[in-house]
């Protein structure tokens, strides 16, 4: 029994096409196949001496030549030009001897054809009119009844030449059609190897903002609640240390939550390929659980999604930054303000220190670098240093309300 996931045999009419748009220097099995079909031209030119023109039977010469406009077929698709040469000069004394002019017919006309198919329309053109000059001089001087049968048949050598042409055209444009499918495939491929890099770009780095700012407040409320044990342990503030170990516990809950949200992306059947971002709605929290200001003034009107997460990550970072640097007792003032289609987003510290402390800002790191690519992922800027109106830092980003991806 045939199996059913066996896949059905071409028709005969697709073998053809197939057969015919293909490129005849690339077919598989050609020069087997050009063996067998010099084998049957051969064949039938043999026929057609015999049965034709009883009157006009070839003599040993005769036969020597008809057989040499068979032989070279085996080569027609390597050496098409020099193939139609060898035909041309063994079909040309043949007739002249006024042997069965039907017989090299068939070998004559294979010959053009190929010739026709991978020449160039020009020097096809040109064999045409040679051969026709040829064929026309040669049995003229023949006789003049053979002369005119030529000139009428000569019609069929400009319907090969013709055909062979058209299919040569066919090849052309079925070649280009695959070489702009396979084109359109590489750029489709490409494409999406681009948006997944940069798909793992921004959830790397989301990881980065998020675990970095999460672990530096962690880092700085356990400092704060060892500090108040070692400075004087026997006025020992449990409502501070409660309070310091109640944040620990809320930054671990919302880092959880976000981690889960963001990792998300990388499972295959997750609801969005395209992620969670998160929003100005969030910000609150995120500047309460690291003891700052806010001041927000978004104006009316929904902001565009991508904008919120940038200025989201910019603050966020801004404030890791400065509770690392400045400690819990950091006065840090966070303000995002909609001016016409523009957010300005700005993160300001006062420049003071604490126990918990860490490297100053001029320090080696990737925060700013992070910061700027936040900005530039929406065509915005960003600006990072020491603030010049007072002792402290000062980042300062602007988003347009339009955003549209960075130059390359």
């Amino acid at each position: 029994m045939q199996d059913s996931h066996t896949a059905p045999r071409p028709r005969l009419g697709e073998r053809v096409l197939t057969a015919v748009s293909r490129d005849p220097l690339t077919a598989p099995h050609r020069a087997r196949n050009d063996a067998i079909l010099a084998a049957v031209v051969g064949l039938v030119s043999f026929l057609l001496a015999l049965f034709v023109d009883e009157g006009r039977r070839p003599d040993a010469l005769g036969w020597a030549l008809l057989a040499g406009t068979a032989l070279p077929l085996v080569w027609r698709r390597s050496r098409t030009g020099l193939v139609l040469v060898a035909v041309l000069l063994c079909v040309a004394p043949y007739h002249a001897l006024d042997n069965a002019h039907a017989a090299p017919v068939p070998a004559s006309l294979l010959a053009l054809y190929t010739f026709a198919a991978t020449a160039r329309p020009l020097h096809t053109l040109l064999v045409g009119v040679g051969v026709i000059g040829i064929m026309l001089t040669v049995m003229f001087g023949v006789g003049a009844h053979e002369g005119l049968e030529a000139l009428r048949t000569s019609g069929w050598i400009l319907a090969v030449l013709v055909l062979g042409v058209d299919v040569r055209v066919y090849r052309l444009y079925i070649a280009s059609v695959v070489g702009r499918a396979e084109r359109a495939e590489r750029t489709r491929e490409e494409e999406a190897a681009r948006r997944v890099a940069e798909e793992r770009l921004r959830i790397a780095r989301d990881l980065h903002d998020l675990l970095a700012h999460s672990i530096t407040l962690i880092g700085v409320q356990t400092s704060v609640a060892s500090h108040v044990l070692t400075v004087d342990p026997d006025r020992l503030d449990r409502a501070q240390i409660a309070k310091a170990l109640d944040d620990i516990a809320e930054t671990c809950r919302t880092a959880r939550g976000e981690l889960r949200a963001t990792l998300e992306v990388l499972r295959a059947d997750g609801p969005d390929g395209d992620g969670p971002l998160p929003g100005l709605a969030a910000l609150p929290g995120l500047v309460r659980a690291a003891g700052a200001r806010l001041t927000l003034d978004t104006g009316e009107g929904a902001l565009p999604p991508a904008v919120e997460a940038a200025a989201y990550r910019i603050v966020q970072e801004s404030l890791t930054n400065a509770v690392r640097h400045g400690g819990a007792g950091a006065c840090v003032d966070v303000a995002l303000e909609r001016r016409g289609e523009e957010l300005r987003v700005t993160v300001t510290d006062d420049g003071s220190s604490s126990p918990a402390a860490e490297k100053p800002y001029g320090s080696s790191g990737f925060g700013i670098i992070g910061m700027r690519e936040r900005a530039r992922s929406v065509g915005g800027t960003l600006s990072a240093g020491p603030r010049t109106d007072a002792a402290g830092f000062e980042v300062a980003a602007m988003l347009p309300l339009q955003p549209t991806e960075a130059a390359a």
